[in-house]
């Protein structure tokens, strides 16, 4: 049996064999890039709320979401991993993709839109609020030094 947040139980399995299998799996897929996005994986970890607890944390979301804002549309390897038909595998997957290349990258450059829209406006509103509070807090310091100390 495992202690991590699911548990592995059968007979003849071995449960830290897998564990160290993810591991090993998870550490070349990162080695290899493939988890470029996992800063805003690990920002989505923490949940809003947390930015009442720590005052960096919206930074860091913010500084997140800008670098994983744009879907990439670039056109990727299409490889086939079984052995049996492989070439034959790979000419119909591209055949496929070059028949939805046109649609797709409609739909990615939309949501390209929308995301870099939407990453605008938080940051607008976020500039507009720390300028409002930063008038706020000199307006509050000029009216305490007219107070009469005591």
């Amino acid at each position: 049996m495992s202690t991590g947040p699911f548990e592995i139980g059968a007979t003849g399995v071995d449960v830290e064999r897998i564990n160290a299998d993810i591991r090993e799996t998870v550490a070349a897929k990162m080695q290899a890039g493939a988890y470029v996005g996992a800063q805003l994986a690990r920002a989505e970890r923490f949940n809003l709320m947390n930015l009442k607890k720590d005052e960096n944390f919206f930074d860091f979301y913010m500084e997140s979401l800008r670098e994983a804002v744009y879907v990439d549309i670039n056109d990727f390897e299409i490889r086939e991993r079984r052995a049996a038909f492989s070439s034959l595998l790979v000419r119909l997957k591209k055949t496929i993709w070059s028949l939805l290349k046109f649609y797709t990258y409609r739909l990615w450059s939309q949501q390209n839109q929308v995301n870099g829209l939407l990453l605008s406006a938080t940051e607008e509103v976020d500039r507009k609020y720390k300028d409002q509070i930063k008038s706020l807090e000199t307006r509050i310091a000029k009216l305490e030094s007219k107070l009469p100390p005591g």
